[in-house]
């Protein structure tokens, strides 16, 4: 990491810290921590991996539409009262998690991890470090989206070690209780808000054609609409390789404990890439890069198709971190180039709501192809189709954004 890009760190300290801490905290309604605990729910309420999955996509789908109404909160309240009460309700949906013995109250705990883990965790912290910044707006996404990866790396590990000793129902218990005891720590960083919102309008930075945007505008403008292949087909096909790992290994010939080893390589690349994609953004301008930060994405999922070792994986592993860095902090950098800070709230709530949805719907379909006989070797291949029509989307989103803006 640069000089320049560690003293920025230290001089932002307590922004950053604050868009890191939402992002870990995001992952208590990721799919790949839920999945952690997958075969406990499915044991002790008695599902199929259909049935498990059907649920879960129904309990994101829901997610997913009441993040188009809530995420647009972000515009009217502050961080320190949106984010508390978010991370408040991450600790009230981990504590019925401990205690539900029902399966009517399994569809709605995960509805309300999804919705406030995935969806509104992220989307707070999000919005907080495009609005938060401007010229360094690239590097600041990529600090805060480190707090995701941090999570990403270690819980894995180290729940499933855990779950040797200590019972699956009292760590949800551990996991409120530790967003219980966030919350004074979010309100202590967040004393002094960088933009306060009483004065978002006036710090507000315009998007393109010189204007703030509206939700209404940005939807019913064609750019908005050829990004979002890439939106869902990312966290849709993304979700799915994760969510069916343990069908993968078997296919592929493999143990689960060998898949899951390569995980930290594509862990380390995508903080890696991150890192490198905030530089980039500050220096080159997220539209410049757009076109061609999924490239890697459509060579990891051919590979995974291809991959007669455990290498051939590891190696299309890395290329999904490397595209993952891509996505987590352009996509979001985006929103503001194009579209203002006064409204990104609303904009990127809709955003949001369709990524949501793809990770609903990529398990839930994947898991029905391979009911039907589809193999999932043969998925990788049709999802690495998908991702270069979702290239060709962004070429043509980038362009048309060049000239509302008079670059081009």
């Amino acid at each position: 990491m640069s000089t320049g890009y560690i003293s920025f760190i230290k001089e932002n300290a307590p922004f950053l810290a604050t868009g890191a801490l939402l992002s870990f905290l995001s992952c208590f309604g990721q799919t790949f921590f839920i999945s952690i605990f997958g075969g406990e729910i499915r044991e002790t309420f008695n599902l199929s991996n259909g049935d498990w999955g059907l649920l879960y996509m129904i309990s994101t789908g829901a997610a997913a539409v009441v993040m188009v109404f809530a995420g647009g909160l972000a515009d009217v309240l502050r961080v320190r009262s949106l984010g508390i009460a978010v991370v408040l309700g991450l600790a009230i949906a981990s504590l019925a998690m401990a205690f539900n013995a029902s399966l009517v109250g399994l569809v709605v705990i995960i509805f309300a991890l999804r919705f406030l883990g995935q969806g509104m965790a992220t989307h707070v912290s999000v919005v907080a470090m495009a609005r938060w910044f401007v010229a360094t707006r690239g590097r600041a996404l990529a600090v805060a989206g480190l707090g995701f990866m941090l999570g990403e790396a270690t819980l894995p590990l180290l729940m499933v070690w855990l779950k040797s000793h200590i019972d699956w129902r009292t760590l949800w218990i551990v996991f409120a209780l530790f967003c219980v005891a966030m919350c004074p720590v979010l309100f202590k960083l967040l004393k002094l808000e960088r933009t306060p919102q009483s004065e978002a309008q006036t710090n507000a930075t315009t998007g393109m054609l010189g204007r703030h945007w509206t939700r209404r505008q940005a939807l019913s403008h064609p750019l908005f609409w050829l990004l979002v292949p890439a939106i869902v087909f990312f966290s849709g096909f993304g979700t799915a390789f994760w969510f069916h790992q343990v069908h993968f290994a078997e296919v592929k010939g493999w143990s689960h404990l060998a898949l899951v080893a390569v995980f930290p390589l594509g862990t380390a690349t995508l903080a890696l890439s991150t890192i490198f994609y905030g530089w980039a953004i500050d220096r080159f301008g997220a539209t410049r890069l757009l076109p061609i930060y999924i490239l890697p994405y459509v060579i990891a999922f051919v590979l995974h198709w291809y991959a007669p070792s455990l290498a051939w994986t590891a190696l299309a592993v890395i290329l999904m971190g490397l595209a993952g860095g891509g996505h987590g902090t352009l996509l979001n950098a985006c929103w503001a180039e194009f579209y203002g800070t006064q409204f990104i709230g609303s904009i990127k709530s809709a955003a949001t709501a369709l990524m949501v949805l793809g990770s609903a719907l990529g398990p839930g379909i994947s898991g029905w192809l391979i009911d039907i006989g589809v193999g999932i070797e043969v998925q990788m291949l049709a999802y690495a189709g998908c991702f270069v029509v979702a290239g060709i989307f962004l070429w043509a989103a980038a362009n048309m954004a060049r000239r509302l803006s008079g670059l081009a």
